[in-house]
């Protein structure tokens, strides 16, 4: 059980929240916090900090701000899936753009940790894969599953973080263009996909027309 579900709950959720928000804010002043600086930064002891966090990385992954959202879709989410995908693409380029000392560092101690420490940090976990799934859900019963599977890990390869840091600091564009390319990067991905998928399915029908005539032919 974790050591602020147990006891004093209220007084252990303040405490814990003020650790992260401490750590929130170090990493938004450009530093990258440890257990020690984010309880010093909270006015909390050292020992009570670790008491929550064992580790900076259990601080930085309960830090992450990524780690609370269940979904980008508004409850009157339209039925539409390219303007649902728009909501997703446009509330998470947003929130990446927003939270970018942190998204950094995140990338970065996923890139140090070893295979088991960084299946469990929150830009290993599919959060967004999630979102994008069920942007694309009214294509359940047109496209299967495994394809609106591969459609998100594509659009989510051109919208993280990751593609963040390539377009600026590689490709050098400023900020605003690059969230602006990643955006119309997740569209025409969209784009392609629905219109391979209609195409395959015409193929299909086709095929199979071609098959009753020849069949009808033969009798």
């Amino acid at each position: 059980m974790a050591y602020e579900l147990n006891g004093r709950v209220a007084q252990k959720q303040r405490t814990r929240d003020a650790l992260i928000a401490a750590a929130r804010q170090l990493v938004a002043d450009g530093m990258t916090p440890t257990v020690e600086a984010a309880a010093e930064a909270a006015s909390i002891s050292r020992t009570t900090a670790y008491r929550y966090f064992p580790s900076q990385r259990a601080l930085l992954a309960a830090a992450h701000p990524e780690t609370a959202i269940e979904s980008m879709l508004p409850e009157d989410a339209p039925e539409d899936v390219e303007a649902r995908v728009a909501l997703v693409v446009a509330q998470y380029t947003e929130m990446i753009a927003g939270t970018e000392a942190q998204q950094r560092t995140m990338l970065r101690l996923s890139l140090e940790a070893d295979p088991v420490e960084r299946s469990q940090l929150p830009l290993r976990q599919g959060r967004v894969i999630k979102w994008l799934e069920e942007a694309l859900a009214p294509l359940e019963a047109d496209m299967p599953e495994v394809e609106r599977h591969r459609l998100a890990l594509a659009i989510r390869s051109a919208t993280g973080i990751e593609a963040l840091v390539w377009l600026t600091d590689v490709a050098g564009l400023p900020r605003d263009e690059a969230i602006e390319l990643m955006r119309w990067s997740a569209g025409a991905m969209l784009s392609a996909a629905l219109d391979d998928h209609a195409t395959g399915a015409a193929s299909k029908r086709g095929r199979a027309e071609r098959g009753r005539r020849g069949r009808r032919t033969a009798t």
